[in-house]
C-alpha cells in the first residue's frame, strides 16, 4: 500500500503592511515573501486594517486568495473619541480583537496554523507570543522597519522598548533584510541567539532583462516608490531634475507609483516645468507594465532620505538595470 504524502506544515503570517483595498502598494513585499514559500508549506495570510472610514457596521472580513495563497483581511471602524488617549485604547483592544477573531476564522476553514511569521514589530510579536504562550505553536520575525536605524529615534517609549525585547528574545529566529538591520536592532537590546539575514525576493523567472536593446535617442530612467515624499525624497529628485534640463536635454524621467503625496509632487513637477517634458508621472504600474519600464530604462535611482532595502532594487537588477542611490548630503548626481 503507497503511503500518502506527509502534510505541508501551515504557516500563518502576521503582516503590519500589506495590499489592500485602498491601496494596492504597502507590503508587496511581505506578499512576495509568502509567495516564496507557498510552494513548500500551506500559506496563509491574516491581515488588520483600521478603516476611518467605515460606518454602519463595526467590520468587515474579506477572504481573498492569489496564487494558491489564503488570505485574510479584516477593516474594522476606528474610534471617533476626541479624546487620544481614549481613542488609542479603543483601537488597540479592536486591532487585538479582530486578530483574534481571524485566528478563529483561519483555523476553522485553513486549518490551525504550525508556525506564525511577524512581519514588522511590536504589536503583532506581541500577538504570536500570545498565541505561542496558550498554543505552544513557535513563531519566526521578519523586519523591515527602518525606526532602529541610526538618526531616526522612532523607536522609543520604556514599555515599547522592554516588550519589543521579550519579542525578539522569544521568537525562534529574527530575519532582518539586511545586516545593517541586524546591527541596528542589536544596539537597541533587540537579543536573539538565531538572527538570520533573509533579503527581499524577487520572481527573478518574471522580473528579467529585455531582449531588445534601448532605441530611444534620449537617455531613459526611473524611480519607482509610494510617493511618502518624507521618506523617499520625490521633491529632491525634481530640484535635481529642474537642474540637470538646464544643461541637457537629452533624457526621459519616469516617476512610477502613488501615494499621499503623488498629487503635492505631480503639481511641484509641473511649477518647474518638467511634467510631461522631461518628466512623467506614469502612476501605479503594476505586473508586466512595470517590467517593461524596467527594462526600457539605462538606470534606475533613488534618493531616499533613509531605508533598508527596497524590494525596486533587486527588481531593477533583474531586470538588468542598474539602479544607484544617492543619500542626502551626497550632492548633484550629474
Amino acid at each position: 500500500m503507497k503511503a500518502s504524502p506527509a502534510a505541508k506544515k501551515k504557516v500563518l503570517f502576521l503582516p503590519r503592511w500589506y495590499p489592500n483595498r485602498y491601496d494596492p502598494m504597502p507590503g508587496l513585499f511581505i506578499r512576495r515573501h509568502a509567495l516564496s514559500v507557498a510552494g513548500i508549506y500551506d500559506v496563509a495570510v491574516l491581515y488588520i486594517h483600521p478603516d476611518t472610514e467605515m460606518k454602519g457596521r463595526p467590520f468587515e472580513m474579506v477572504q481573498s486568495g492569489e496564487q494558491g495563497i489564503y488570505e485574510l483581511s479584516i477593516y474594522y471602524q476606528t474610534s471617533r473619541s476626541r479624546m487620544k488617549w481614549l481613542a488609542s485604547s479603543i483601537n488597540f483592544y479592536r486591532f487585538l480583537l479582530y486578530h483574534f477573531l481571524g485566528f478563529r476564522r483561519i483555523s476553522k476553514e485553513f486549518g490551525k496554523p504550525d508556525l506564525l511569521h511577524v512581519n514588522v514589530l511590536t504589536r503583532l510579536g506581541f500577538i504570536a507570543l500570545i498565541y505561542r504562550i496558550f498554543n505552544g505553536k513557535p513563531y519566526v520575525i521578519t523586519e523591515h522597519w527602518t525606526r532602529y536605524l541610526p538618526g531616526m529615534n522612532n523607536f522609543r517609549g520604556v514599555l515599547r522598548k522592554r516588550l519589543t525585547r521579550m519579542v525578539v528574545k522569544h521568537a525562534s529566529a529574527v530575519m532582518p533584510v539586511t545586516l545593517n538591520l541586524q546591527k541596528a536592532m542589536e544596539s537597541h537590546g533587540l537579543m536573539n541567539s538565531n538572527y538570520r539575514v533573509i533579503p527581499n525576493v524577487v520572481d527573478t523567472g518574471f522580473f528579467v532583462p529585455s531582449e531588445v536593446g534601448q532605441k530611444d535617442e534620449k537617455t531613459r530612467f526611473i524611480h519607482v516608490s509610494c510617493f511618502d515624499d518624507n521618506q523617499k525624497n520625490i521633491s529632491g529628485i525634481l530640484r535635481v531634475l529642474k537642474r540637470l534640463s538646464l544643461k541637457r536635454q537629452d533624457w526621459i524621467c519616469t516617476l512610477v507609483g502613488e501615494g499621499i503625496h503623488f498629487r503635492q509632487l505631480s503639481e511641484l513637477g509641473e511649477q518647474l516645468g518638467l511634467k510631461d517634458s522631461f518628466v512623467t508621472f506614469a502612476g501605479l504600474k503594476e505586473s508586466s507594465e512595470l517590467v517593461t519600464l524596467m527594462q526600457q530604462a539605462s538606470f534606475q535611482f533613488m534618493f531616499s532620505r533613509y531605508e533598508n532595502l527596497p524590494v525596486v532594487i533587486p527588481e531593477s537588477f533583474a531586470c538588468g538595470v542598474y539602479c544607484r542611490t544617492y543619500p542626502p548630503g551626497t550632492g548633484n548626481p550629474g
